[in-house]
């Protein structure tokens, strides 16, 4: 399918970002449309919407487009566990949800999984589950030093001390006596 051919407004949106249509992103496009109406979510301009991805595939484009959830805004964090999993939290209400992929592939080809995963209902497509973790504090900005060692200026959170120097993760050599 091309992007032009999509119908849905928001769903075009988010193939336009990632770049082309795909079962993966729509699978994010489901999960993010289920957590609107679930939650009572919208945009979030801050933080007052958080995703939890339990991976960094496809899906990931559509729940920043549809939810306003980033990196960079600290909104969209990595719970790397391989599965097409997404816990959602409304801070404003404190409601959260995890919705977890039910919807099997068997052995269907990519453009019928697609079609297949627009067109049955949300119930087929996620199991809704508790969320297995409490919701993750605000964003913290830390202050940065420079390292000791390359000059790179880093985050305190991510300093070491070795021999009174505050180095870098990269600079930094790990001892353990356990491997």
């Amino acid at each position: 399918m091309d992007i032009a051919d999509i119908k849905d407004e928001d769903l075009k949106r988010c193939a336009e970002f990632h770049g082309h249509i795909c079962p993966g992103l729509t699978i994010g496009f489901r999960a993010a449309q289920y957590a609107k109406k679930l939650l009572e979510l919208t945009f979030s301009e801050d933080e007052d919407v958080v995703c939890v991805s339990e991976n960094d595939a496809c899906g990931v484009d559509a729940i920043q487009v549809l939810l306003g959830c980033s990196a960079g805004k600290g909104n969209l964090l990595f719970h790397m566990r391989g599965k097409q999993a997404f816990s959602f939290y409304n801070r404003k209400t404190g409601k959260s949800v995890r919705l977890v992929l039910k919807a099997d592939k068997g052995d269907m080809e990519r453009d019928e999984w697609q079609q297949e995963l627009m067109a049955i209902p949300d119930e087929e497509v996620f199991d809704v589950k508790e969320v297995t973790f409490k919701l993750p504090e605000m964003a913290k900005i830390f202050v940065s030093y420079p390292c000791e060692k390359c000059g790179e200026i880093t985050a305190e959170s991510f300093i070491r001390l070795e021999g009174g120097k505050k180095l870098c993760l990269d600079c930094y050599e790990e001892y353990s006596r356990f491997s």
